[in-house]
């Protein structure tokens, strides 16, 4: 039991560090449009400043997927799934939860690989920075697994408990729900 304690708080920990890492993303971005700006404003170059936002943007939104989801930022059908009965609910989720996870493990899968040729044959952004593809691509594969993780992680809770682990910020709710 306190192996299954201890995963659990690896699991939880894993997905709020990525979250805590897509921020800090964001706060990249921030940072990269105002050094952007300050190089316009005193007639320099910032070579690669739009890509590297870019490939900031790319990276928090991976990071964020595991993080939202088990938040519940993700756009889910709760009215039909709290109009069904609960054996029909449970189906559902496990069918939602199971397409969820093997898309998520065959888009990992293959970004991995797609990443991995990039390194072999050492690409390179097209624009001025001139960037190895592999490292903002990498970002994306790690992402990419931990939704894997995440949403395998709902499955089996779903399997096993009969519920998922999908929690809602009242922050998060509009007004209007």
């Amino acid at each position: 039991m306190t192996a299954l304690r201890s995963l659990r708080r690896g699991l939880d920990a894993l997905y709020l560090g990525a979250g805590i890492l897509a921020a800090l993303c964001l706060i990249a971005i921030l940072l990269l449009i105002i050094a952007q700006m300050l190089a316009r404003w005193t007639g320099t170059v910032f070579p690669g400043g739009a890509s590297y936002a870019g490939y900031a943007m790319a990276a928090a939104s991976f990071l964020s997927f595991a993080n939202a989801l088990n938040r519940g930022a993700h756009i889910r059908v709760s009215i039909l799934l709290g109009a069904v009965p609960k054996r029909v609910r449970w189906l559902l989720e496990i069918w939602c939860f199971g397409l969820g996870a093997a898309i998520a493990w065959y888009f990992t899968y293959y970004a991995y690989w797609f990443t991995y040729w990039s390194w072999k044959f050492n690409e390179v952004s097209q624009s001025q920075d001139a960037t190895a593809l592999w490292i903002p691509q990498s970002v994306m594969v790690f992402g990419g697994g931990i939704l894997a993780i995440a949403l395998t992680d709902h499955l089996i809770h779903v399997l096993v408990k009969g519920d998922h682990r999908i929690t809602r910020d009242l922050v998060d709710q509009s007004h209007g729900e």
